[in-house]
């Protein structure tokens, strides 16, 4: 009973606070600075990308997953780290520049991401709350972690500075089952936080802003709402300012209470709790609370997340170093948001057949994607699309059209509206809101990043020795003389449909001249493949001749037993092969038989 009351109180509360918030004015997002909410001293765009890179080098770790290791940062943590941080500390001053070991530094990132707890152990072993030092650079790293070095040999000459322990020592003691349980619970966050544009300059900054905001909305609006639910951009930020604890404490000191509302990363929330936080920040700022790179961050009670259908592969450089034809391809993630305006209604009779189209500005012109106008709402922001599109299509195309009558067919263009990619990379948070005849659209993108290749092989004409398409036009250019040679081809397209690359295999020989020659066929050992770099010289409009350069060949030999199948590569590598000689074993199975590795099999 008294918890059937307590909720239908709740819900009243954040009702009457929707109520009074929405005959205020509305603050638009780029516009809430430090004055209007608590002062942010860390730079967090630096501490967020350092840290980001500081979990990428934890997940490839893995001997710092090991129970063993785990335990034995736990006691160094504890029994070495914080006392000696602690006497270097001179409370209410900046922290000392010293940084611990990297399995230390581990620990310690987990340990102030708990707030309360970090703050109870340090004010129950030192009397004081323990900082962090901002240190972003990779020379002023260096030099803090060879400063700690020198004091730790110094005061623990018997214990070693990096984790010597090994993974298979066997139930080692645990002196801190809490703060192993913490570390356990944070060996995941890589996974969180790993697609690459989150480290992007711009991606951070509007980061920071729709932290700024969404404490601005806790500040003035915490009482209305149970639980926030943060994005997942704001949940980077916040876990960021964490990670720096005296700083963290001092500047969130007046809404200490209400920050204790915002759910945990690891925690399962209902969906009306993410409702709550949408609402309240829809009647904040008039903006989507979601947005490209900003989704809920924290898994659904009963509902399973679906996993981006990108597979995003984390690279500084361009993995590409050796073939000049091959383009790098980015890609970037759009969300777009519709809400009607509040003088428009679905239902209405001039506007039920009209629905909004979107394109794309450049490229995929038989990309057509279509909702219905009666399926918005003009009193929450609702979303239409969530795409990734190439950054080489320059933007997408919204338009409002009208359906003809039962005895028409197709529809009618009634206005347009473009968000190009250049355009909303300089918007605030990357976020552009549009209008079309009272119909309100908003856009969001996230920075492009480099993609994987993505290739299509289409197959060609049938080529010469030479390179050259067998035609008319080829033999008239040779002055007649026969062609010899057959070769099937295939042109390799990259993801902007260009010419990368040309494959071919020799199929049969002979002359060809202008009539009807039969080839002969050639032996097994004669089917060489060929890579040829480049694209096509055409004479005409699609005969021509393959690039000189060859990049590879693939020649068959004899196949050693119980294979059926074998090819030796120009690069000194060995491809065998072998599939069932029957229907009952239809497997199908590859050995590569490397220079620089061990043979490695695939079935």
């Amino acid at each position: 009973m008294f918890q059937a009351t307590h909720k239908l109180n709740s819900d009243n509360y954040l009702n009457q606070t929707l109520n009074d918030m929405s005959s205020s004015t509305i603050r638009s997002l780029s516009e809430i600075s430090e004055t209007d909410t608590t002062h942010l001293s860390v730079d967090l765009v630096s501490a967020a990308r350092r840290n980001i890179g500081f979990l990428r080098s934890v997940n490839e770790c893995h001997w710092l997953h090991q129970r063993a290791t785990i335990v034995e940062a736990i006691r160094r943590y504890d029994e070495v780290w914080m006392p000696l941080i602690s006497d270097l500390t001179v409370e209410g001053s900046t922290p000392p520049m010293v940084l611990p070991p990297f399995d230390v530094e581990w620990v310690w990132f987990c340990h102030t991401l708990n707030a309360v707890g970090y703050r109870k152990y340090c004010e129950s072993r030192f009397s004081k709350l323990i900082g962090k030092p901002a240190i972003f650079n990779e020379e002023n790293e260096e030099y803090a972690l060879m400063r700690c070095k020198e004091i730790w040999v110094q005061r623990y000459s018997s214990e070693p500075f990096e984790n010597e322990i090994e993974s298979d020592f066997q139930d080692p003691p645990l002196i801190n089952e809490d703060l192993f349980n913490e570390v356990q619970k944070q060996k995941l966050l890589d996974s969180k936080f790993s697609e690459p544009y989150l480290c992007e300059l711009v991606y951070l900054i509007a980061a920071r802003q729709r932290y700024r905001g969404f404490l601005y909305m806790i500040q003035r609006f915490g009482d209305g709402c149970s639980r926030f639910v943060p994005a997942l951009d704001i949940l980077l930020m916040l876990l960021t300012h964490r990670s720096y604890p005296t700083v963290y404490v001092e500047e969130l000191k007046d809404m200490w209470g209400c920050m204790g509302k915002i759910v945990g990363i690891w925690e399962t929330v209902k969906e009306k709790e993410v409702e709550e936080t949408k609402k309240l920040w829809e009647r904040t700022f008039d903006q989507p609370y979601e947005k490209a790179g900003g989704g809920i961050a924290v898994e659904l009670d009963k509902v399973i997340l679906a996993k981006p259908p990108i597979y995003w592969e984390i690279s500084d450089v361009d993995v590409n170093t050796k073939y000049k034809s091959m383009i790098p391809r980015f890609l970037l993630e759009v969300c777009v948001f519709v809400r009607l305006s509040a003088r428009m209604k679905a239902t209405h009779g001039d506007t039920k057949h009209n629905f909004l189209r979107l394109r794309m500005v450049r490229r995929h012109r038989e990309l057509k994607l279509e909702k219905l106008i009666p399926n918005f709402s003009n009193d929450s922001w609702q979303k239409a699309w969530h795409l990734y599109c190439e950054f080489g299509t320059r933007g997408l195309m919204v338009e409002l059209r009208g359906r003809g009558g039962h005895c028409f067919k197709g529809s009618k263009l009634l206005n347009s509206m473009a968000f190009y990619w250049n355009d909303l990379l300089r918007a605030p948070s990357i976020t552009l809101t549009r209008e079309i005849d009272q119909v309100r659209i908003v856009a969001s993108i996230t920075p492009p990043v480099q993609a994987p290749y993505l290739f299509k092989c289409v197959p060609d004409r049938v080529i010469d020795d030479s390179g050259a398409m067998i035609s008319d036009v080829i033999l008239k250019l040779n002055n007649y003389r026969p062609q010899k040679g057959r070769w099937l081809s295939c042109t390799v397209l990259d993801h902007a449909g260009r010419e990368c690359f040309v494959f071919r295999i020799r199929v049969g020989g002979g002359f060809w001249r202008k009539g009807a020659e039969t080839p002969s066929a050639v032996n097994w050992e004669d089917k060489i493949i060929e890579i040829r770099e480049g694209s096509w010289s055409y004479v005409a409009v699609s005969i021509g001749r393959a690039p000189d350069k060859v990049v590879g060949t693939a020649t068959p030999k004899e196949s050693p037993e119980q294979w059926q199948a074998a090819w030796h590569f120009s690069t000194g590598d060995e491809l065998l092969i072998n599939w069932g000689s029957s229907t009952s074993s239809p497997d199908l199975s590859f050995s590569l038989k490397s220079q620089e590795y061990s043979d490695s099999s695939v079935s």
